[in-house]
C-alpha cells in the first residue's frame, strides 16, 4: 500500500525540479544495491536533502525509508505523506523505538536513509557522526552506502529563506562504494571510516560543482574554508552554546 503514496510523490518532486530548472548531476547510483537491505548515509545541509538522496536510488529502482524527526510526522501535510511512504519517525527522547523500526526495515530488505550528523550543518562542513548508522548496519548484516549532496543548501536551509523560484540551481550528488559493517569491528571505527568517505565524496561534489558565487552578496552558501561567508564550525558551536 505504501507505494501508492511514494511513487506519486516522486513524480511530483520530479515535476517540481523541472519547473525550477534544477541542473542535477548524480553519479554513483550503481553503488546502491538493486535488492536487499542497506543503510544510505549522507551529509546534511538542507531541509530537502532526503529528496535528493532518494532520487539517487531511483535508477536502481529502489525507494529509501528515511529516519526523520518525529515533529515532521505530526505536521498536517507532511505527516500523512511521511507515514504513507514508510519513513521512520525519530523521537530523540525515545530513540530505541526508531532504532528497532529501522532494524526491522533493514532485515526485511529495505534501504534506510540516515543523516548521522543528526541536524543540518550551518557551516556546510561535516559535523561529527553519531554511530547509529554503523550499529544498524552491523546488527542487520547490511552494507553502508556513503553519499554526499552539494547545492541543496541554496534551495532551503536553516537560517535562510527558501528559494523555489526558477533559478537554474545546480545540485551535485555523489554516491560511493559500499562499506561493509563487519560485526568484529567497533562501531566507532566503522563510523570514522564512513565519515572519511562521505568527506571525500563531499569534496568531489564541491570540485564538480559548476558555478561559483555571483558576487559578495552570494557567498553565504559557500563554507568559510572555500572562501565563502558561511559561519565556521567553531562559530556555529559558539552560537548554539548561547
Amino acid at each position: 500500500m505504501a507505494e501508492l503514496v511514494y511513487r506519486p510523490v516522486v513524480g511530483f518532486a520530479r515535476t517540481l525540479f523541472k519547473a525550477w530548472d534544477l541542473k542535477i548531476d548524480c553519479q554513483g547510483s550503481e553503488n546502491i544495491p538493486r535488492s536487499g537491505g542497506a543503510v544510505l548515509v549522507s551529509n546534511h545541509i538542507s531541509y530537502l536533502d532526503f529528496v535528493f538522496n532518494g532520487l539517487a536510488a531511483l535508477p536502481q529502482k529502489r525507494l529509501v525509508r528515511f529516519m526523520a524527526k518525529e515533529s515532521v510526522f505530526r505536521h498536517r501535510i507532511s505527516g500523512p505523506l511521511m507515514r504513507g511512504m514508510k519513513h521512520i519517525p525519530v523521537d530523540r527522547k525515545q530513540g530505541e523505538a526508531a532504532y528497532a523500526h529501522a532494524l526491522d526495515s533493514l532485515r526485511s530488505g529495505e534501504i534506510v536513509g540516515v543523516f548521522p550528523e543528526a541536524t543540518i550543518s550551518q557551516s556546510f562542513t561535516l559535523k561529527s557522526f553519531k554511530s547509529g548508522a554503523a550499529r544498524l548496519a552491523q546488527e542487520a548484516g547490511v552494507p553502508l552506502i556513503p553519499m554526499a549532496v552539494w547545492g541543496t543548501q541554496r534551495l532551503w536551509t536553516k537560517g535562510h529563506p527558501r528559494n523555489f523560484k526558477r533559478s537554474h540551481i545546480p545540485i551535485t550528488i555523489r554516491v560511493g562504494e559500499a562499506i561493509e559493517a563487519s560485526r568484529d569491528k567497533y562501531a566507532g571505527a566503522i563510523t570514522r571510516q564512513l565519515r572519511e568517505r562521505v568527506q571525500e565524496l563531499l569534496e568531489a561534489a564541491q570540485r564538480a560543482y559548476p558555478v561559483r558565487p555571483k558576487g559578495p552578496d552570494d557567498t553565504w552558501w559557500m563554507p568559510a574554508h572555500l572562501g565563502g561567508t558561511a559561519p565556521t564550525p567553531e562559530q556555529v558551536r559558539a552560537a548554539e552554546a548561547h
